[in-house]
């Protein structure tokens, strides 16, 4: 991590009366931090040789050392035990608790008296306030942004109730026309229908009549054959009794 990071945790602790600040500031090997309670102010350098030797201690890159350190002292972790204890001369012995592998384990820091305490506070509430204030200002943008994303959304639904509307609409015209010329092809279809039987039954009677006239034709033929038939046997009659006489 090139630039660094700045965190600040308000901690209270049981054995102490007033609330301490922990400012940090993290790089990517090492890191500083700084304590006040208010009145008094302690620092602690941790350098990259005491950062590396501890994380060889506990078998960890250095990387992942400060990035655990940075977790808990950054803000407070459910379940740790912290404690802020005087180690003599003035020292503090800052101190929290972590589980692995299902052993508590303990990490401690020692730090020393600042050499200007007012500097320290100040400079740690400086970077509260700057902090209170860049959050006022995302809260702000925050709110201006959800209220700009609301007032769309709600343009958005009345866009498209009203799509909903016209596509009803749309539909219900479509359907309209459609039912209109379904019932038109029926319609036509009946009519053609109606005619094709009417040509059928026409038809059939003149097939009919034609037929029966045929009869009739052919009955006269058959007379006629008769008459023939008596006028020849007249006449075959006649020329015998001639021969006769």
């Amino acid at each position: 991590m090139n630039t660094p990071k700045h965190t600040c945790l308000k901690l209270q602790i049981p054995q102490h009366p007033q609330p301490i600040f922990i400012k940090g500031t993290w790089f990517s090997s090492h890191f500083n931090l700084s304590i006040t309670d208010g009145s008094n102010a302690w620092t602690c350098t941790a350098s990259e040789d005491e950062v590396a030797e501890r994380a060889s201690n506990w078998d960890q890159p250095v990387s992942e050392y400060v990035e655990m350190s940075e977790r808990y002292l950054g803000f407070q972790q459910p379940g740790s035990v912290y404690g802020f204890a005087d180690a003599g001369g003035g020292f503090k012995r800052l101190s929290w608790t972590f589980e692995k592998e299902g052993t508590k384990l303990e990490w401690r820091w020692k730090f020393k008296p600042a050499e200007n305490s007012m500097k320290i506070t100040s400079g740690i509430l400086d970077f509260l306030m700057d902090a209170n204030i860049r959050l006022s200002e995302e809260v702000v943008m925050k709110t201006k942004s959800n209220d700009k994303l609301k007032a769309e959304a709600e343009k958005c639904l009345e866009q498209s109730e009203k799509f909903q509307n016209e596509k009803a609409e749309f539909e219900t015209k479509i359907y309209t026309k459609f039912l209109g010329v379904l019932n038109s092809k029926k319609a036509k279809l009946r009519e053609l229908r109606d005619r094709v039987s009417t040509d059928h039954a026409k038809s059939h009677d003149d097939e009919e009549d034609s037929s029966q006239k045929t009869e009739t034709y052919d009955g006269d033929s058959e007379d006629e054959d008769d008459t023939a038939m008596d006028i020849t046997s007249t006449s075959k009659g006649t020329s015998r009794g001639q021969k006769r006489k």
